[in-house]
């Protein structure tokens, strides 16, 4: 008998025929998976990918289609519950529906999303960034894994890396070519040397260095790092403690960012909200509470207050 009430809740995201399906029919199979609990699917869109009658028995699996976005309201969850009683739930969402307003939506009491996973096709997903980039990147931002399918030798993996890391920093990327087998994405040549104790970061390069240093940290573990940045600081901070960065736009004006790092002065409390300064400092990769876990704290050796740029905007 299950104690614990918790619901999990698996938000699989992606374009249509992206192969969210063939995911979801290999994950119900596995073992780990398929340990007798109770399965509700809630199927958002149908692609050419069906799932049999004897799939769905063998894996006491509950398909339900979804017609709308407004039916994935916590009101109809819980009637789904009642009836079907899943000790799991998955939902194979529509990609053409907002994630981020699903995931602003109340869900059922003890519902909780464990993983959020977004299966793209590897040999059509520049077509999407090109064509419908807000609707794609939004994909990208909220989401804790990102697999890339059916890469071939002219998929641009570097490309498609980078579209991830503006997006976001802290996923899982994984890519596979046509056979499920994981590729190694290519390293891109950097625009600045790494080779030194210090590094200097362009306004032109600080997007860059932002996914660099994303995917690498220990590259610039312990080197001192010049750029120009951006204060922000408010009274919840320590006075030694400030956040500086820049605002990045990684798809469109709609979509403007402040990327922003942990900085340590002491002579922090002096700085004034939205200054504009040249910063050196000491890269170390440690816990802040500033971001509630381990991350880069840039400990400041020198910073002397600066003009604001001819373009305040960082790109990808």
């Amino acid at each position: 008998m299950k104690q614990d009430p918790t619901i999990p809740v698996y938000l699989i995201t992606g374009f249509l025929d992206s192969g969210k399906s063939n995911f979801l029919k290999y994950t119900l199979q596995e073992d780990y998976f398929n340990d007798r609990s109770r399965t509700l699917l809630l199927l958002c869109e149908e692609g050419e990918e069906e799932y049999s009658a004897d799939l769905l028995k063998k894996t006491h699996t509950t398909l339900i289609p979804i017609e709308s976005e407004e039916d994935l309201n916590a009101e109809h969850l819980t009637e789904l519950e009642k009836k079907y009683k899943p000790d799991r739930v998955l939902i194979e969402y529509n990609g053409m529906w907002s994630v981020a307003a699903l995931l602003q939506k109340k869900l059922p009491e003890y519902w909780v999303y464990y993983q959020i996973i977004t299966i793209l096709d590897g040999s059509s997903f520049g077509l999407y960034l090109q064509n419908i980039r807000t609707t794609a990147m939004e994909m990208l931002t909220n989401t804790d894994m990102v697999i890339f399918n059916r890469c071939t030798e002219d998929t641009d993996l570097v490309t498609y890396q980078r579209a991830v890391r503006s997006a976001n920093t802290k996923c899982d990327l994984i890519f596979e070519d046509e056979n499920g087998e994981e590729l190694e994405c290519p390293e891109p040549d950097l625009p600045y040397s790494i080779e030194g104790e210090e590094i200097g970061i362009s306004d032109e390069n600080f997007g860059t260095f932002y996914i660099d240093l994303s995917e690498h940290p220990e590259r610039y573990i312990n080197k001192k790092i010049s750029f120009l940045m951006q204060i922000t600081r408010n009274a919840t901070f320590p006075d030694n403690m400030f956040a500086a960065g820049r605002r990045a736009m990684t798809c469109c004006v709609n979509d403007i960012r402040m990327l922003a790092y942990i900085f340590v002065w002491d002579k922090a409390k002096s700085l004034k909200n939205r200054d504009w300064a040249n910063i050196r400092a000491l890269l170390k990769w440690e816990f802040n509470d500033g971001y509630k876990e381990e991350g880069p704290v840039f400990y400041v050796e020198e910073l002397k207050l600066a003009n604001r740029p001819a373009d305040e905007l960082v790109y990808f």
